[in-house]
């Protein structure tokens, strides 16, 4: 029970459409039928403006990081998960399951957004030498190129190496290559535009 309900909780929290419930309170609109069409933050940037989609990016930070920080604390005092509490792997499952819930929500017929932000909180509880290493490389990426996308994609791709060069244990280096992937499958996309040089390199809000 104690299992269930943690990636359950985790699941539904990464799930909350937090760019699609913007979309809705600044503009009246679906996010999902303007600019690229993604529920995600630099979307909402794009189509609601700056300030509201920065909330976005920390709203969805913010779901990853409660999801393998409080939310453990809070389902223990709840059912007393005991040996699961402390149990890493138990983390790397909650992970897994806010991100993908962030990618295929539920309450949007399971198609969301890239799961940037949310890696990156999940990244910021549990592993935070990873995540300001991540940061810079996507800080690097994203000043050299200007692509928000192939930012995300380089930091993605960094996660296993920098789990290697941090010397972190197989099944956690293995979880990161799986979100490594996720990265790279949920941006493929932006790829194929960056490839045929027709990804935006600028966020602009539009106007109605």
């Amino acid at each position: 029970m104690f299992m269930f309900f943690s990636v359950l909780s985790a699941y539904l929290i990464g799930s909350i459409p937090t760019a699609f419930i913007f979309g809705k309170l600044v503009k009246g609109i679906d996010i999902r039928k303007h600019g690229s069409g993604n529920v995600g933050a630099t979307n909402a940037m794009r189509v609601i403006g700056k300030g509201p989609g920065l909330a976005v990016f920390a709203i969805d930070i913010f779901k990853g990081f409660a999801a393998v920080t409080l939310l453990p604390s809070i389902v223990n005092e709840l059912f007393s998960g005991g040996d699961l509490y402390g149990n890493s792997t138990f983390y790397l499952v909650l992970a897994a399951a806010v991100v993908s819930g962030h990618i295929w929500t539920c309450f949007l017929g399971f198609k969301g957004g890239k799961g940037v932000a949310v890696t990156a909180g999940v990244m910021l509880g549990l592993y935070p030498v990873i995540f300001f290493s991540g940061f810079i490389v996507w800080i690097l990426f994203f000043h050299l190129w200007g692509y928000v996308s192939l930012a995300s994609l380089a930091a993605a791709i960094s996660l296993p190496i920098l789990s290697v060069l941090i010397n972190e244990d197989l099944v956690t280096t293995l979880f990161m290559a799986g979100l490594c992937f996720l990265g790279v499958w949920s941006h493929r996309d932006n790829i194929k535009r960056l490839i045929q040089g027709t990804e935006k390199k600028i966020v602009r809000s539009q106007k109605r």
